[in-house]
C-alpha cells in the first residue's frame, strides 16, 4: 500500500496547496451554488416544468459524485495536478457549450455531464491534497480551503445576476466558462508529496526513481465498502446529499414567489454564503480543539440543520428569510467543514482517497434524486415550501446514521486498546 515518506508537513508548501484549493472550491462549488439564479431563466427559455428544469442541476450533482471514484483513481495513478487541470478544461467547455442554448438535452450534456465531471476532477483531488499535507491542522486547513466556496459565492451572487441582466443567461454562462479555465492554473500549483511503497511492517525508504515509479501503482481499495462503519457513513451521505442540494436551488424561486425582487433574492444568497463561511471556520476551529469527537460534532450540526430547514417556510418576509438563510448557511458550513475530513477518522489516511471516491459515488444517488423529487413536490403542491420540508426531513434522518457510525468506531477503538493491553 502507498504511504508518505514522513508525516504530513503540517505547513510549508501545504499552505500553497490550501490557497490553490481555496480558489478551486470557489470556481467549482461556488459556481454550482449559484445555479439557482439561472433556474427561472432556463425554465422560461425552454418553457418546461420545474421538475424538468431540476434535472439539469440533478445531472450535474450525479455526474459530480459518480466521477469521484474515477477522479480518485486517476489521481493515484497519474497525479492530482494533471487531474485538476483536465477538470478545469471539462468544466469550462461545459459552460461554453451550454451558453449556445441549443436544446434542453444539450443542457443536460453540457451543464450536467461536462460541468459535473469537471467539478469532480477538480474538487476531489484538491480535497485529497489538503488532507495529505496536514495532520494536526487538518480540520482548520480544510475549513480555510473550503471557505473559498463561500467567499466566491458571496461575490458571485450579485455578479451573476448583473451578468444575466447585462448579457442574458447565455452570455453569462460563456463568461463563467472563461473564469473556470483558471482551474488549470490552480491545478498547476498542486505539487504531490513524495511517496514510498510499504507493507504493514516498515520497509527501507525507496530511492527517488523507485518512488516515482511505485507512487503511480496505488490501487483503488474497493474492499473498504465492506467496513460497516463506512457503509453506514455512506448511508448518511446519501440522505444528506438529498437534502444538501435542494435549498440553494429553490431559495431564489421561493423568495420570488413571495413577491421579492430578483436582486433582493440574490442578496439572500450572498448573506447565506457569508454565514456558510463563518460556519466552516468556527466548526473547523472547534474540531481542531478536539473538545469532542468529529462524529459527535457532525451529529449535532446536521440535526440542527435539518430542523432549521423544516422551519424555513415560516419565513414570509425578506428579513425573516434572511434570518433563516443565515442559520441554514452557518449550519451547512459546519457540516461541510468536517464531513469529509471525518472519513480519515473512519478508515485512516491511507484509505482516505479510495474511501472519498466511494463516499462520493454512492452519495450521487441522493444528489440525483433530491432536486427532481423536490421539483415534483413543488409542481404537485404549487408551493416551494414543500422542497424545504423534504430537505429538512432527509437531513434529520441522516443524523441517526452518524450516531451509529460513531458507536461502531468507538467500539473498534476499545477492542483494539484491549488487544494491545
Amino acid at each position: 500500500m502507498e504511504r508518505y515518506l514522513s508525516d504530513p508537513p503540517d505547513g510549508g508548501y501545504g499552505w500553497v496547496v490550501v490557497t490553490s484549493a481555496f480558489f478551486i472550491m470557489g470556481l467549482t462549488a461556488a459556481v454550482f451554488k449559484n445555479f439557482g439564479l439561472f433556474f427561472l431563466e432556463i425554465q422560461s427559455h425552454y418553457d418546461v416544468l420545474t421538475s424538468t428544469t431540476s434535472w439539469v442541476t440533478s445531472t450535474t450533482i450525479a455526474v459530480f459524485h459518480l466521477g469521484a471514484p474515477l477522479a480518485s483513481a486517476l489521481s493515484m495513478h497519474l497525479s492530482h495536478r494533471a487531474v485538476i487541470m483536465v477538470g478545469g478544461l471539462l468544466a469550462a467547455s461545459g459552460m461554453i457549450i451550454a451558453s449556445l442554448g441549443l436544446s434542453l438535452p444539450w443542457m443536460y450534456l453540457s451543464m450536467g455531464v461536462l460541468q459535473g465531471l469537471g467539478i469532480s476532477f477538480s474538487w476531489i483531488p484538491a480535497n485529497s491534497m489538503v488532507s495529505h499535507y496536514f495532520k494536526r491542522w487538518r480540520p482548520i486547513a480544510y475549513a480555510i480551503a473550503s471557505s473559498g466556496e463561500c467567499i466566491f459565492a458571496m461575490g458571485f451572487s450579485p455578479f451573476f445576476q448583473w451578468l444575466i441582466d447585462s448579457y442574458s443567461w447565455q452570455g453569462s454562462l460563456l463568461i463563467i466558462g472563461g473564469l473556470q479555465l483558471n482551474l488549470c492554473v490552480c491545478g498547476a500549483l498542486m505539487k504531490s508529496l513524495p511517496a514510498a511503497q510499504t507493507s504493514i511492517q516498515d520497509k527501507p525508504v525507496l530511492d527517488t526513481k523507485e518512488e516515482s515509479r511505485t507512487s503511480k501503482k496505488g490501487t483503488f481499495q474497493c474492499s473498504l465498502i465492506r467496513r460497516p462503519e463506512l457503509l453506514l457513513y455512506i448511508m448518511f451521505s446519501i440522505l444528506a446529499a438529498a437534502g444538501f442540494f435542494i435549498p440553494p436551488l429553490f431559495l431564489v424561486p421561493y423568495a420570488n414567489s413571495l413577491g421579492m425582487e430578483q436582486y433582493w433574492a440574490a442578496s439572500v444568497l450572498s448573506v447565506l454564503a457569508l454565514a456558510d463561511l463563518l460556519g466552516r471556520l468556527v466548526c473547523g476551529w472547534l474540531a481542531n480543539l478536539r473538545l469532542m469527537r468529529n462524529l459527535q460534532l457532525l451529529t449535532m450540526v446536521v440535526t440542527a440543520l435539518g430542523v432549521v430547514l423544516l422551519l424555513f417556510p415560516i419565513a414570509q418576509s425578506y428579513w425573516s428569510i434572511l434570518v433563516f438563510a443565515s442559520l441554514y448557511g452557518f449550519l451547512f458550513g459546519c457540516v461541510v467543514a468536517i464531513h469529509v475530513t471525518t472519513i480519515v477518522d473512519i478508515v485512516g489516511l491511507e484509505g482516505f482517497d479510495s474511501a472519498l471516491g466511494l463516499f462520493m459515488l454512492f452519495r450521487s444517488s441522493g444528489g440525483f434524486v433530491g432536486p427532481p423529487a423536490a421539483g415534483w413536490l413543488v409542481d404537485w403542491t404549487h408551493d416551494f415550501s414543500a422542497s424545504f420540508y423534504l430537505s429538512g426531513l432527509c437531513l434529520v434522518v441522516s443524523g441517526v446514521f452518524v450516531v451509529l457510525v460513531d458507536r461502531l468506531v468507538e467500539k473498534k477503538k476499545t477492542q483494539t486498546t484491549r488487544l494491545l493491553c
